[in-house]
């Protein structure tokens, strides 16, 4: 018997693990290109997952840099019309205004993804009480809530 998604399953995953040692080798100036022409594959889904895993490597190293914003900007294009991708490369954009005390609304972090939601509760960057203490009291998930009043916690025997 033979199961028609394991026939093409290992192409994909070949694939996959091609676009991401592809990306993460790609100079600068053709990351965007190399980016649009992955999100080209046939797999939306599985070509979405490797930008996905890239976009979270390169917006960590970049997050507190003075590139970020310009990066995300070329990111976005690159993109497009994608709205997961769009969201998570937003969220990566809210997560720096959280760690670099830019402005940022409540309504932005309580809407945020159950990931987003997750990572700054928990990220030792977030350092903002108010944010934190919003993640405390209105996060989506008991895991989220939990993270956050340990972060408030830890904050508070700080010394100042």
């Amino acid at each position: 018997m033979t199961d028609h998604h394991l026939d093409v399953e290992p192409s994909e995953h070949r694939r996959y693990h091609a676009y991401l040692q592809a990306l993460e080798d790609v100079p600068e100036a053709g990351e965007a290109d190399l980016v649009a022409n992955v999100l080209r594959d046939q797999n939306m889904a599985m070509a979405e997952a490797a930008v996905n895993r890239h976009v979270a490597r390169r917006a960590a190293q970049l997050l507190t840099n003075p590139q970020f914003t310009s990066w995300a900007q070329i990111m976005a294009t690159a993109i497009g019309d994608r709205p997961f991708l769009t969201r998570r490369l937003g969220e990566w954009a809210l997560l720096r205004a959280l760690a670099l005390d830019e402005p940022w609304t409540a309504e932005e972090l309580i809407t945020a993804s159950d990931w987003f939601q997750r990572t700054a509760s928990a990220a030792q960057i977030v350092t903002s009480p108010e944010a934190l203490g919003l993640l405390a009291e209105r996060g989506r998930t008991r895991r989220v809530r939990n993270a956050a009043i340990r972060r408030l916690q830890r904050l508070d025997q700080q010394p100042n």
